[in-house]
């Protein structure tokens, strides 16, 4: 898994001023997990209802949703496989599992959200901009405490360990390339207002997912 430095680089949780954090309690990662999980989710279904797309393994996801005949929780689980598997040998299984389960918890959660919560209208500027800053600080909770939502993010962490490039500008380049791509499906309106999505995420990653901004691992 890499040795201790490394692990608090990737989760975004340097100690600051150089001292050693305080290591998280089993009860906070839990809550973390259930936390992002339910940010991601309520900023998808926003962003589904507003017809938009965002960026990462969700965008991937959604814009699957939308071309393909399966739901989004089925196209989600088939985007995270070789992910996953790339995590399991490359980063240890201990992130794999933890981001097993919170992918598998989230893709449950898309799949029985409908039974509970349906949104008939959003208008596309709030869309963009909640669904996009929520999903942006669900999946921050979840790397605070070492955890990926799987696909792209797991790519991106495992760069920053491998090669120590920066995961949230490397994020910020596969976003625009997904959003780039959905103009081949969708029309140029709802395309610009995914990019908007994608714009409000990656504000929220370039200004709290930097090292040193949090203690504890």
């Amino acid at each position: 898994m890499g040795s201790k430095p490394e692990t608090q680089a990737v989760a975004g949780e340097g100690a600051v001023g150089g001292s050693p954090g305080t290591a998280h309690a089993i009860s906070d990662d839990v809550h973390a997990m259930l936390a992002g999980m339910a940010f991601v989710v309520v900023g998808l279904v926003l962003l589904k209802a507003g017809g938009l797309l965002t960026g990462g393994e969700a965008g991937l996801a959604l814009l699957g949703a939308y071309v393909v005949p399966f739901s989004t929780s089925a196209v989600y689980a088939l985007v995270n496989l070789p992910f996953f598997l790339l995590a399991c040998f490359t980063m240890g299984v201990p992130i794999a599992l933890k981001s097993l389960v919170v992918s598998g918890g989230l893709g449950l959660t898309l799949h029985l959200l409908p039974r509970v919560l349906h949104v008939d209208f959003v208008d596309p500027m709030f869309a963009a901009l909640a669904g996009g800053t929520l999903c942006a600080v669900g999946v921050l909770a979840l790397a605070r405490h070492g955890v990926g939502l799987g696909g792209t993010g797991i790519f991106t962490l495992w760069v920053k360990r491998k090669f120590g490039m920066n995961a949230g500008l490397m994020q910020i380049g596969i976003d625009t390339m997904l959003v780039l791509a959905s103009l081949s499906t969708f029309p140029v309106g709802q395309v610009a207002w995914s990019a908007l999505s994608v714009i409000a995420a990656s504000a929220v990653l370039l200004a709290w997912h930097r090292s040193g901004r949090h203690t504890g691992h």
